[in-house]
């Protein structure tokens, strides 16, 4: 009896002893799991960055929370100079005073949800959707962080390795910004070729210098050569699943600028007639760098 029950004992120890183990392993896994989002948001990066305004002009932006008058500005559709940031590669981006705004008509809230539904990380997020989700990820951080810096109206996942971006500022209804990040890296948009966006939320076609149409889906990008410095395009869009053919045009594409065509839907008034009519259900923004040229200037005064 007393053999039995040492052996009983003796068995159950290892048992105990492996358990904790485990428990242990366990804890390990989790605590690491909370650790290297935040230790991603935390690594250090350094390039020049772009700021386009996704509609009206955007002033007094600056990438520091202690200045008075933000110097950045963010031009509609269009690039101003670049602005150089060395920081977290979870950017944040304030706004400082009125900045100058630019007023203009709105559009609506129909057309609005056309504007930013592409740069929305995921369908059905958008801010001021009473049937949306909670918060989560840079969204949710940002709230957080809004508590104690107000005048914080945006956050931007700089890719780590990155020495050039363009960061695409939409307003959302809250008064912040959607910031979306477009690498500009050499590395994946070289000075000669042609990179096209899709930012609609339409799928659409694009036929390039006679070559075979290649379709693209939202938040997608292809990038197609330049032969005699020029891309010679037809662009097509589908609609209640059927394709319409919206336009064929020609972009010059010099061989020593960073040059990319973004589609997209906008009610912007940038994209208006003096009329008040539009060139066609789609809007297409060209952006174009000279990457050797450019001289950035710093963040602050």
């Amino acid at each position: 009896m007393a053999a039995n029950s040492r052996s009983s004992h003796s068995a159950g120890c290892p048992r105990r002893k492996s358990n904790s183990k485990s428990i242990l392993a366990r804890l390990l896994v989790l605590a690491l799991a909370h650790i290297a989002p935040l230790a991603a948001q935390q690594a250090e990066v350094s390039l020049k960055i772009d700021v386009v305004a996704w509609g009206n002009e955007i002033g007094g932006l600056s990438f520091k929370s202690g200045e008075k008058h933000g110097d950045i500005t963010a031009l509609a559709f269009r690039y101003s100079s670049p602005v150089s940031y060395s920081g977290p590669a979870l950017m944040e981006i304030y706004k400082n005073g009125d900045g100058n705004l630019r007023q203009k008509p709105t559009p609506s809230a129909d057309d609005k949800l056309h504007e930013l539904s592409p740069l929305l990380p995921k369908p059905g997020t958008e801010a001021g959707n009473p049937d949306a989700p909670a918060k989560q990820g840079i969204a949710l951080e940002l709230e957080k962080r809004r508590e104690k810096a107000p005048n914080l109206v945006a956050l931007a996942q700089i890719p780590t390795n990155c020495r050039r971006a363009t960061v695409l500022m939409a307003p959302s209804p809250d008064g912040t910004f959607i910031a979306y990040v477009i690498d500009d890296d050499p590395n994946k948009l070289p000075a000669g070729p042609l990179r096209i966006h899709n930012l609609s939320p339409h799928l659409i076609a694009m036929r390039c210098n006679g070559q075979e149409a290649k379709e693209i889906k939202a938040r997608e990008a292809i990038l197609v050569p330049a032969p005699n410095q020029q891309v010679i395009f037809e662009l097509a869009y589908q609609l209640d699943g059927e394709w319409k053919f919206q336009e064929n045009n020609v972009i010059p594409v010099r061989e020593d600028e960073q040059t990319q065509m973004i589609v997209l839907r906008s009610a912007n008034q940038y994209f208006r007639s003096s009329d008040g009519s539009s060139g066609g259900f789609l809007q297409v923004v060209t952006l174009r760098r000279s990457p050797k040229a450019a001289v950035p200037r710093p963040p602050g005064p």
